[in-house]
């Protein structure tokens, strides 16, 4: 007789779950949230330009046109120079990073109506949460949706057509 112990079969591995279907709603909450994007990234861009108030008494803080005192009397030159320094850098910075957000968000709302690029409108989701309340509402439900694994898989796919 053979002294060798009975080979047991190989485990079965478990069945795969079957991969959830991309239906007709979950086109429509792209397309909804598509255009939300163009909305909310037009305001954000628009109440970015706010802040070209702050560029212009910058500005006129330089130049010496905004008469600034403190509470013991006029301020000193070097004063007006600094707050006219950081009036204007503070106001482009703002207006600049206002515009480029806006921007991004609107460019996400294309690429999920394309549905493209799926990774970018996560990371635009995350960073609409910047612009409360509005853009914190439509980047919660942006991450809602696009977390839902039919969706990611209409993403992945290279034939997906709006």
């Amino acid at each position: 007789m053979d002294a060798t112990p009975p080979v047991s079969p190989a485990p079965m591995p478990p069945p795969l779950a079957p991969a959830p279907v991309f239906s007709a709603q979950d086109a429509d909450h792209l397309r909804m949230l598509s255009i939300a994007h163009y909305v909310v990234g037009g305001l954000i861009a628009l109440f970015s330009l706010i802040f070209i108030l702050h560029i212009v008494i910058g500005i006129a803080a330089l130049t010496g046109s905004l008469p600034m005192e403190s509470s013991g009397g006029p301020s000193s030159p070097e004063e007006q120079r600094l707050m006219g320094w950081v009036f204007t850098v503070l106001g482009c910075v703002m207006v600049f990073g206002g515009v480029t957000l806006g921007a991004f968000v609107a460019y996400a709302g294309r690429c999920l109506a394309r549905r493209r690029r799926h990774l970018l409108c996560l990371i635009v989701a995350g960073l609409a949460c910047l612009f409360a309340p509005v853009g914190t509402v439509l980047g919660v439900f942006a991450l809602i949706i696009l977390l839902r694994p039919q969706v990611k898989a209409v993403f992945d796919t290279p034939t997906a057509t709006p």
